[in-house]
């Protein structure tokens, strides 16, 4: 026969010698001794089994470890050792004795400090872990780490985005406005200096468990705090008051976001659900922000289906003013007369398992028709200083198609849009005229080891006639594109004036189309533009965890002159923009996204359409950029 006694070891250094009180199964021992409530030592057997011996109560710590069963160890005893001073201690004075074993029984005492825990989320300070604020790694209530109170959460976020940048920019000067006597009194010098210093504090306040659905309610704040200096070398560029001089500092507090976010229900036991999001916040219509990327005033109903291998969203924005200097949002001013609808879905591993397609439809109401809109430094934002300079409206539908993601090791974005509807008057004609203009982008890429080599291509369609009744040039809503190098690319960083038609960007700021817009931040979407070819090759190089380096080479030209010609009432203007080089470096020294360097040089190779636009000279830009974040 075999004897089983079992051991049951209790917090904070206690261990009992008990008989478990229940019968093993046959394939366990045919007899079994166990203390019952009463403190007697019982046995129960097996039918058709004998009894057996019962280990006698031991008199000190050393004989109930050899008489309670074979497997014993070392560990065993040392622990039962540590517990003989309990016995004499006052809390055990008042204890009923065991007399099985000369461990005594764990009592209220043993439990009072480990077992009342308010909530899961403190047992990681119980295993010695401290909470410290300054310390996003580890626990941290500030970084929603463990409830405030009940199951009410909070995150702060903080982010220092710095930016200096030397550019060479086309700048237009007049006549009583150059600072170099005898001059060209069309282009001054065109270097310029821009220093950007960006806080944005992010307040999140929510409720609810997250690990796998939505908050119940979510509060969102973003202020976003900057600070913006630039230097030219020709007056007239910061402000419409030359006494201004060459160079401006400004100021301003944007609120990027500001919202409550309401789930709605659940639809399946895996968390599909419903959402209700009211306030400023972000919005893309599609992976890479070529129509419409934004922080905006609106509302909008999303959730997913089938275990997320549905999204979708609807949603309605009324676009806000943007700060002139800084490009944030300015709810110190009325909000626009502009409206934006969107209805999209996405579905998760189609056609393949790894690839993400999307359908949305978006309609641009603009009804900003009847006055005309001067931003802070004086200069008319709306309507657009080009053609009649008359007020207009438009409405416009986009519908698209777009997919992200790969078929095997080959990766794919791809977007494609068609735009229809109608402007009221046309930009260079004073009837109503008819939109139609399509747009189609893919980018293709591949992994070698360290190495991703990629291939670009965009086409924006272009207006042949500024004069007839259809417009056919592709323009965005709000435009942020994260393509052929993005913000590295000299054409898609920097906005090139038109110079000869008023305050107007051949190509805006952080945009790739040549929209012939005052800016995309005040502007209106333009219709009447030249369209754009780009075919372009880049690589990114991850030569270590903590730096990457990324070359890239676009080729440009505009489909279409003939409004450039119309424009600057010049003839002929070539389609060749030219060619558009660039390299950056991106450093992360602690392989995170807290501590990120970023240097980058572009150059524009002037084609012959470029050079008929301005002066035959190379622009180039260097930028430096630092971001921090808690």
């Amino acid at each position: 026969m075999r004897k089983q006694v079992s051991r049951l070891l209790l917090g904070g250094g206690t261990a009992l010698l008990l008989a478990l009180p229940w019968a093993p199964p046959a394939a366990a021992a045919e007899a079994v001794c166990y203390q019952n409530d009463e403190g007697r030592i019982v046995q129960r057997r097996r039918p058709g089994y004998k009894p057996v011996p019962c280990p006698a109560p031991a008199a000190d710590a050393d004989a109930a470890i050899e008489s309670a069963a074979p497997v014993s160890n070392a560990a065993t005893r040392r622990r039962i050792r540590q517990t003989e001073w309990q016995r004499n201690s006052p809390a055990m004075a008042d204890r009923k004795p065991n007399p099985a074993s000369v461990v005594p029984r764990p009592g209220l005492p043993d439990y009072v400090d480990r077992v009342p825990l308010p909530d899961r989320w403190r047992i990681v300070n119980t295993l010695g872990y401290p909470d410290n604020w300054w310390d996003p790694y580890n626990q941290n209530t500030l970084k929603g780490d463990r409830p405030i109170h009940d199951d009410w959460f909070f995150n702060l976020g903080v982010i220092s985005d710095s930016v200096v940048e030397i550019r060479d920019v086309p700048t237009p000067v007049g006549g009583n406005s150059t600072g170099a006597p005898g001059g060209l009194d069309i282009f001054g010098a065109q270097e310029q200096l821009v220093a950007v210093e960006n806080i944005a504090l992010e307040f999140v306040y929510y409720q609810g468990d997250t690990v796998f659905r939505p908050p119940d309610w979510e509060f969102r704040f973003i202020p976003v705090i900057n600070v913006n200096y630039v230097e030219l070398e020709e007056v007239l560029g910061v402000n419409v008051n030359p006494r201004h001089g060459e160079d401006r500092t400004d100021e301003h507090v944007g609120i990027q976001a500001l919202f409550v976010d309401k789930h709605l229900r659940n639809v399946s036991d895996r968390y599909d659900f419903d959402s209700l999001r009211i306030g400023i916040q972000p919005f893309s219509s599609d992976f890479r922000g070529f129509l419409f990327q934004d922080n905006q005033l609106g509302i909008r109903l999303f959730g997913n289906r089938s275990n997320n291998v549905f999204q979708y969203n609807l949603a309605w924005f009324r676009r806000l003013e943007k700060d002139t200097n800084s490009g944030l949002n300015d709810v110190a001013k009325s909000v626009r007369d502009d409206d934006v609808i969107a209805a999209n879905v996405y579905w998760q591993d189609f056609p393949v398992k790894g690839f993400v397609s999307q359908a949305t439809v978006m309609h641009n109401s603009n009804r900003e028709d009847d006055d005309f809109y001067y931003d802070e430094n004086g200069f008319i934002q709306r309507p657009a200083s080009v053609g009649g300079e008359r007020p207009r409206g438009y409405e416009v539908t986009y519908v698209g198609l777009n997919g992200d993601g790969h078929f095997g090791r080959f990766n794919l974005t791809a977007s494609a849009y068609l735009a229809v509807g109608e402007g009221d008057p046309g930009t260079f004609v004073d009837r109503q005229v008819d939109i139609a203009a399509g747009f189609l982008a893919a980018e293709a890429s591949m992994d070698f080891s360290w190495i991703r080599p990629r291939l670009s291509f965009l086409y924006a369609t272009g207006d042949d006639d500024p004069y007839d009744d259809e417009d056919n040039g592709f323009d965005a809503i709000f435009e942020n594109p994260q393509f052929a190098g993005a913000d590295t690319s000299y054409w898609i960083r920097q906005a090139v004036p038109l110079v000869g038609g008023g305050r107007v960007a051949l190509s805006g700021r952080n945009g790739v189309l040549p929209s012939l817009r005052s800016s995309k931040e005040e502007g209106q979407s333009n219709f009447t533009n030249p369209g754009l070819w780009l075919v372009g090759a880049g690589v990114d190089l991850d030569v270590l965890p903590e730096l990457r380096a990324s070359v890239n080479w676009n080729y440009l030209r505009f489909d279409r002159t003939e409004v450039l010609e119309a424009a600057r009432n010049q003839a002929p203007i070539d389609e060749e923009i030219g060619h558009d080089v660039s390299v950056s470096f991106t450093y992360r020294p602690f392989m995170s996204q807290n501590v990120v360097l970023r240097a980058s040089w572009a150059r524009l190779l002037p084609g012959q359409g470029w050079d008929d636009l301005f002066p035959d000279e190379e622009a180039d830009y260097l930028l430096f950029n630092l971001v921090l974040a808690y």
